[in-house]
Formats: structure tokens, sequence, C-alpha cells
């Protein structure tokens, strides 16, 4: 089993990045891709975790050990499978979850794509009390009008598709965003912050 892998990060896609590590590119699944955006063609350090299925072999990346550690905990609780742990994820409030979980509610658990009030019952359940979480980075970001087109958006509605989000929720986000200037990390986050409220 994978810890981590090194090398140059050469490509970035809405549902995945491609990690070249001495000639072989790795393609790892994460959270939010282009939150590896500034470090495009440039040496990085991805956290993985390899699940193995009869059909398939997968890689899923984190930035740090804490999310790689988060990631593990979601994917033990009977009902929250790689895809919808990495949606969880991608909402980059940890602190938020874990004080959800710890407070039994269920009504913010259940925001998150395909996590049903079951499986909500069952997170706080198997991770009450087990998880903790490092200082809570939510940090408002600025918004810049203008009038053209907006390919970093594009970007972030198609990577939030590829997390679970249906198209109604992702049309009102994108109206909210529409006639604004930011990077596409930057759409993610603000995107799923709205969405969890």
């Amino acid at each position: 089993m994978y810890d981590y892998l090194q090398g140059q990060l050469v490509k970035i896609t809405a549902k995945f990045i491609v990690l070249d590590v001495a000639g072989v590119g790795y393609l790892i699944n994460v959270a939010n891709p282009y939150a590896f955006s500034g470090q495009l063609n440039q040496a990085t350090k991805i956290y993985v975790h390899q699940v193995v299925r009869e059909d398939a072999h997968t890689l899923y990346g984190f930035k740090d050990e804490e999310e790689k550690a988060l990631f593990l905990n979601l994917i033990s609780v009977s009902g929250i499978g790689p895809t919808s742990a990495l949606a969880i994820i991608a909402a980059d409030d940890n602190a938020g979850l874990i004080r959800a979980i710890d407070e039994k509610n269920i009504t913010y658990l259940t925001k998150f794509p395909k996590i049903g009030k079951k499986t909500a019952q069952q997170m706080v359940l198997d991770l009450e009390g087990k998880i903790t979480s490092g200082a809570d980075n939510d940090v408002a970001q600025t918004v810049v009008a203008t009038p053209s087109s907006n390919e970093a958006l594009d970007e972030a509605m198609e990577a939030m598709e590829a997390l679970g989000y249906k198209a109604r929720e992702l049309k009102k986000v994108k109206t909210f965003f529409e006639g604004t200037n930011d990077t596409a990390e930057n759409y993610i986050k603000q995107a799923l912050k709205m969405l969890m409220k």
C-alpha cells in the first residue's frame, strides 16, 4: 500500500490529477482537483490511499495526512464509499463536519451528496468523538466582477458534478456566480459552502 507519491503534477481535470513519478503517470482522484492549480508542472507530494476492487485499482489523493485520515474514517462507515467521502472532504469544512457528527446534526450531514438520513445516523454512531480537526481554515474569498466568459466557473461546476451534485443544485450556484471572476478552486469552496447552508 502507498502512503504518498512525490513527482511532477502534469495534468488537472475536473475529476482527477495526474502525477508523473519517474516517468509513470499516476491518475489520482481528489476532492478538489483545482486546489492543486498552483502546483501544475511543479514537484508535488500527494498523500494517497489505494482502493482495490474486482474491476478497478483506484488511487485517492489528499493534500495532507489530516485529510487522508478523515477520508479513511469516512469510508469506514457503512454506506459511504470513496466518491461520497471525497464529496464530503471537498466542502473543506472539517471542523464543521466533526462538530455535526459530535452534535448528532443529521440535517447538516444529509446535505452532502448521496448521504441520506440512515447513512448520516450511521456516521454519528461510528465516528462520534473519534475524529479531530486542526485549525478551521474558513477564509472568506473575494470575488471580482467581470463580463467575460468564465472558464474557471465551468470547470468548478464540472468538478462538482463529478462529486455527485445534481444539475438543479449546480444551476442555482452557477447563476449566483455569473458575472464574477475567481479561480475554479475558490468557486468550488464557495459553492460547497452555499450548498451546505
